[in-house]
């Protein structure tokens, strides 16, 4: 029985039972991911992890354990490639779109910095999403560090993964010498969106909105907020286990349009 509205069902549970090890535990991994899908849901700290899950120091072992191991990323990605296939699409999109995001960190920390274009101590996020707005790369490094600089960092993270990848969707900030080197490097065209000239108000741009959307996805995950954690790779997990959530949950809603 669910004790919480994050909590897996049975069928979302069998989509992804099969990626854990089989054998006999004391406490149940289902368990265990419930209070991790929990955790980013609701933003709590570790220790105010309610008593019907597992203790706190298990969960957090395996949360490690797992994100070290980079099985939250393999289901990640299993999850987004069920979503494109169940939605009529390719594994491997054709389009990509590309955009950061500066978050406040709350945790000291020599992994953050300052983005003096959105006035934030912390940390940014680098994220490509394809056109369902699921999440093709991912990365996160210190806000100080140019979008043109983070852009190529993730742009490496996507090398050999999507053969059927061309085009990438850009801001003006990303014009200059990275489109050329992206061409150069991996063969995509980098293409720039720019605002409509003479238009002073605000204007959803073609495509565009997209990684914009994924960007508000993370907002109905209190965890994503600010960036909590003092190591990277801590940060990078809990936002795939924030789109793992989406995607499980949109197995049956999605619509081709």
């Amino acid at each position: 029985m669910k004790k919480y509205p994050t909590d897996l069902t049975d069928s979302q549970w069998i989509k992804i039972e099969k990626f854990f090890k089989k054998r006999k535990r004391k406490h149940s991994l289902r368990e265990i991911v419930n209070a991790l899908l929990y955790i980013v849901k609701t933003g709590i700290q570790w220790r105010m992890l309610p008593r019907c899950y597992p203790k706190w120091e298990l969960v957090y072992y395996y949360f490690r354990l797992w994100t070290a191991e980079g099985l939250i990323e393999e289901i990640h990605d299993a999850l987004r490639s069920m979503c494109r296939k169940q939605a009529g699409r390719n594994e491997s999109p054709g389009l990509g779109l590309l955009d950061s995001q500066s978050v406040k960190t709350s945790c000291i920390t020599t992994q953050k910095g300052y983005d003096a274009g959105k006035k934030v101590n912390g940390r940014k996020r680098h994220i490509i999403t394809d056109t369902m707005g699921f999440i093709l790369a991912l990365v996160i490094h210190p806000a100080h560090i140019q979008d043109r600089d983070g852009a190529k960092l993730v742009l490496k993270e996507m090398q050999y993964k999507y053969p059927l990848l061309k085009k990438i969707l850009v801001d003006g900030g990303y014009r200059g010498a990275l489109i050329q080197w992206t061409f150069s490097i991996f063969g995509w065209t980098l293409e720039v969106v720019s605002k409509v000239v003479g238009i002073s108000t605000f204007k959803v741009l073609p495509k565009r909105w997209i990684v914009e959307r994924t960007f508000g996805w993370f907002n109905f995950n209190r965890r994503l907020a600010k960036d909590y954690e003092v190591i990277n790779e801590c940060s990078v997990a809990f936002v795939q286990l924030a789109m793992i959530r989406i995607m499980i949950n949109r197995f049956k809603i999605i619509v081709v349009r």
